[in-house]
């Protein structure tokens, strides 16, 4: 096992990893920016190690900075946790040179699933059903481009190869439109993520998004671990996550794990993964694959019982995994809200001093956060605080245990977005379950013009 693992992240999850560690007696580092010195996770570590200014280039993603606090504090492990540099290749791989282990997968597979094309490209090879669409990058020709549109039928999407985080994407109604639309996607690829290269895709108009949480080892094991529902979006940012899925029959839930946990043992994957598909009229598109632990993670260990990130541990000490797929039973129903210090109404970020703060608790309820009374807020990261979650026998107690929860919460100094969901756990459609990604803008924009009125 692992004698000592830096925690290269911040905030919430720099706290869960935290914890985990604790639990299995694995001495932790925090390494954190000025802006961060009092979080509680570095409050909570063994060790603490300050690499850099507040901006993200001068300390979380400042790897040489990273690798240098390892090595001081004898390290033997780094965890990524999520964001910052959790899917870069070359942060993994420069981890693994410099004698340390990376807690994920292999550089190789990150850089395989990191690209859209090669993603889908591995993905059609090992069976995952995948959106129709370009086979590819888009080529050049203008032509070329057109016959490839009339063969996957308007309206399309473009996406950014190298893109991610709901970036890089383009929405086309009419044929007309499509070549300049292209053109500014290419453009705007480049600019973001240092490559140009796009593919097409069909939009698919009412989808659901439904994520398959996997694990996976490097003694050939492979398990799935049921399904979350993530349609609750705004501008392609997850609000609310649940699991299972509303309406996903246990023959779909097995039959699309199945193909996941295949194509993990087809391209070599360790530790925790998440292959995130479109769902429209009962069938599954493959999306993307992320290469790290979510966000989301808490709603699939409540109603597995699981812990992710200790699994993540295990797999990257080099220990098998702990489960076998006939272990994992879903029992309950649990969602999770994510708490951000922000406007409810127009989203603009509320950075700082929280003067005061009380966080729920109770039967079958989880607040993961690192916020507390005094503590500052700075304007230079996510404006995500917390997360809240519940677990109750059936949907409909999950809801109500979230009422309660959210009717508890009380943070003042700063706004948040909890009178948001508030509303939403009120909403008839979205406690009926089901409702596409599309659904929370078209909510948003209606509650914007009964605001105007």
């Amino acid at each position: 096992m692992l004698n000592k693992v830096l925690i290269a992240n911040r905030g919430e999850i720099a706290l869960r990893v935290l914890r985990a560690c604790r639990e299995m007696g694995i001495a932790t580092v925090a390494v954190h920016s000025e802006a961060d010195r009092d979080s509680l996770h570095v409050k909570l570590a063994d060790e603490s190690v300050c690499i850099g200014p507040a901006p993200s280039p001068q300390s979380y993603l400042h790897i040489p900075a990273i690798i240098a606090a390892a090595e001081v504090t004898g390290a033997d492990g780094i965890h990524p946790g999520y964001g910052f540099l959790a899917e870069n290749a070359n942060f993994a791989e420069q981890v693994e040179n410099s004698g340390f282990i990376f807690i994920g997968p292999k550089a190789d597979t990150i850089r395989l699933m990191g690209d859209k094309v090669s993603a889908k490209h591995a993905m059609i090879a090992a069976g995952v059903p995948c959106v129709p669409g370009s086979d590819g990058a888009l080529p050049d020709n203008p032509d070329e481009i057109l016959k490839i549109a009339d063969k996957v039928g308007f309206p399309v999407i473009i996406k950014a190869s190298g893109g991610g985080g709901g970036r890089g994407m383009r929405v086309v109604e009419k044929k007309e439109d499509l070549l300049k639309a292209v053109e500014m996607t290419k453009a705007e690829a480049q600019a973001a993520f240092g490559n140009p290269m796009v593919y097409m895709e069909r939009f698919l108009q009412r989808p659901r998004h439904i994520e398959i949480q996997v694990l996976a080892d490097e003694h050939g094991n492979a398990i799935y671990l049921g399904e979350r529902d993530c349609s609750m979006q705004r501008r392609h940012q997850k609000i609310i996550e649940e699991a299972p899925a509303p309406f996903i029959t246990p023959e779909e839930r097995r039959k699309i794990g199945e193909s996941c946990t295949e194509a993990c043992k087809r391209i070599g994957y360790r530790g925790a993964g998440t292959f995130e598909f479109l769902y429209e009229d009962g069938e599954f598109f493959f999306i993307e694959m992320n290469t790290r632990v979510q966000v989301e993670h808490p709603v699939t260990e409540l109603i597995t019982g699981v812990d992710i990130v200790q699994e993540q541990l295990r797999v990257a000490a080099g220990l098998p995994l702990q489960y076998t797929q006939d272990d994992i039973v879903l029992e309950g129903h649990a969602f999770e809200c994510r708490i951000n210090a922000e406007d409810p109404y127009n989203f603009i970020p509320s950075p700082g001093w929280i003067e005061s703060c009380h966080l729920p608790g109770g039967l079958g309820v989880r607040v993961d956060s690192h916020i507390y009374q005094g503590y500052k807020i700075p304007p230079n990261y996510d404006s995500l605080i917390g997360k809240i979650c519940t677990l109750g026998k059936d949907r409909a107690q999950a809801a109500a245990k979230m009422r309660v929860a959210l009717a508890e919460l009380a943070i003042t100094g700063i706004k948040t977005n909890a009178p948001l969901h508030r509303d939403l756990f009120q909403d008839a459609d979205f406690l009926q379950g089901g409702v596409s990604i599309h659904y929370l803008e078209h909510w948003l924009q209606e509650r914007k013009e009964k605001l105007v009125k």
